[in-house]
């Protein structure tokens, strides 16, 4: 019979302040990177592009945003490396330094009418390093929780950075809704729109005293200790794990949702060229509502898929979600900001986070403690890197004018979900395989309890207990 401790890593294991520690670092680290969605929606057109071709402003304020995304794929390798040969601990701290200077130069930016073409240069300067240092958080957070995490529980404990997320996203609406709110249009947008990214210096304090109190992971200590952690995790990764990470390339292209939801939907909504002319601090609530149920389904959601696997709430998911894309660009085409924020709640807010909690658990479970960090970071940001790049084509294909633009978007968004749930069926169950097995196919996964049968067998020693009494 095997040892038990061959299976799972032994050491010091901080589930909760592993947890707490990737909620509120990836809230405070993705505060960061939607302030700059939000503003590349509702304020950059404006005040970084030309002004004589509101069209072109768009697309190419849309296109800064995708240039983040860009840069992640080089975060991943880089980063990835850095988490796999120095530590989860060491790589989370680099990305946060990072992406707290990046946000706060990008309020210091002069304008297009001060700089000329300077200005949309820097920004994507900034936006680029912005992608770099967001490319090893979620993998490396994901990594951490999942590594400190007991045997049965990863999925309710990893689904935290992700609830982090949409927390950094409701705050990032939050700073913005006041200012767009109460104050006056033209302070708005010539200074007013540099307090959220200045503030993020907040963010660099409170976040380096959170992160230093976690201790590295029992499983890569483990590789430490024995002085296993590969010089080349990314040549193992694609050597050993090519399918995996094809998977998670696929899989991950259910960002889409989120882009439509909060990118795209926003420039639609609220870009007098498209006409539908919703005000921007109305509009700014859909997400954020969407988003605060998202931080109540997620971990109950991750509490589910430890009892029934990652798949199924994956798929649901992914496929749902897709679905209600229709609906949703359809609310927004019709004026209805009732309906609009119905449908945001369902795919947003409860649909899409069958996807959004399981993934943070699903996807490093595929792969080794060796190579975890890696082979996470570069397969998932090379998928997010080709959904953010769709705004700027959603806007090219249905324009300003254009007909049919709920069916148009939500015939693509609902066939990339499509692909993304087919990558998730094809890959094996991971949920009930000990965590020094992760990435093996050969694995054997520990048989569910059987409780019912448990229940009976207590319930019959009990009358046999009486019956000798």
């Amino acid at each position: 019979m095997s040892n038990p401790n061959d299976h799972e890593p032994q050491g010091k294991h901080q589930s909760r302040k592993a947890a707490a520690s990737g909620w509120i670092g990836s809230a405070l680290e993705y505060y960061d990177f939607f302030i700059y969605a939000t503003a590349a929606s509702l304020i950059f057109p404006q005040i970084f592009f030309p002004s004589g071709n509101p069209r072109i402003a768009i697309i190419a304020s849309l296109a800064t945003y995708g240039v983040g995304y860009v840069a992640r794929p080089i975060g991943a390798f880089v980063l990835g490396h850095w988490g796999d040969t120095r530590g989860r601990k060491h790589v989370l701290l680099v990305c946060m330094f990072l992406m707290g200077f990046s946000t706060i130069a990008v309020g210091l930016l002069p304008t297009y009418a001060q700089v000329g073409l300077l200005a949309p240069a820097l920004l994507v300067v900034l936006r680029l390093i912005q992608g770099f240092a967001v490319a090893g958080e979620i993998a490396g957070a994901s990594s951490m929780i999942l590594e400190h995490a007991p045997f049965g529980r990863r999925g309710f404990f990893a689904s935290f950075s992700l609830q982090g997320v949409q927390a950094g996203q409701i705050l990032a609406a939050a700073v913005f809704l006041p200012l767009a709110h109460f104050m006056p249009e033209e302070a708005f947008l010539s200074w007013g729109w540099r307090i959220p990214f200045l503030l993020s210096f907040i963010v660099i304090v409170a976040g380096y005293i959170i992160r230093r109190e976690v201790d590295e992971t029992p499983a890569f200590a483990e590789v430490d200790k024995a002085h296993a952690a590969p010089k080349a995790p990314i040549i193992e990764a694609f050597t050993n794990s090519w399918r995996d990470m094809l998977r998670v390339v696929c899989a991950a292209l259910m960002n889409v949702i989120p882009v439509v939801a909060t990118v795209f939907g926003a420039a639609y909504a609220v870009q007098p060229a498209y006409g539908i002319g919703f005000q921007k601090d109305i509009y700014l609530w859909i997400p954020v509502l969407g988003n605060i149920l998202a931080v109540i389904v997620i971990p109950i959601v991750g509490n589910l898929s430890d009892k029934v696997g990652r798949k199924p709430p994956i798929v649901i998911g992914a496929l749902g979600a897709g679905l209600l894309s229709f609906g949703y660009l359809y609310a927004i085409s019709i004026h209805n900001v009732p309906l609009a924020i119905v449908m945001s709640l369902l795919m947003w807010g409860i649909v899409y986070q069958g996807y959004n909690a399981v993934f943070p658990s699903f996807y490093p479970e595929l792969f080794p403690t060796r190579t975890r960090c890696s082979a996470m970071a570069i397969s998932q940001n090379i998928g997010t890197t080709i959904t953010a790049l769709l705004p700027a084509l959603f806007v090219a294909v249905a324009p300003p004018g254009a007909a049919n633009i709920p069916l148009t978007i939500g015939a693509l968004t609902f066939g990339i979900t499509i692909i993304s749930a087919l990558a998730v069926l094809s890959a094996r169950e991971t949920y009930r395989v000990h965590l020094n097995d992760l990435g093996n196919a050969d694995a054997v996964p520990v048989p569910k309890p059987d409780y019912e049968r448990m229940r009976a067998q207590t319930l019959a020693d009990a009358k046999l207990a009486r019956a000798a009494a």
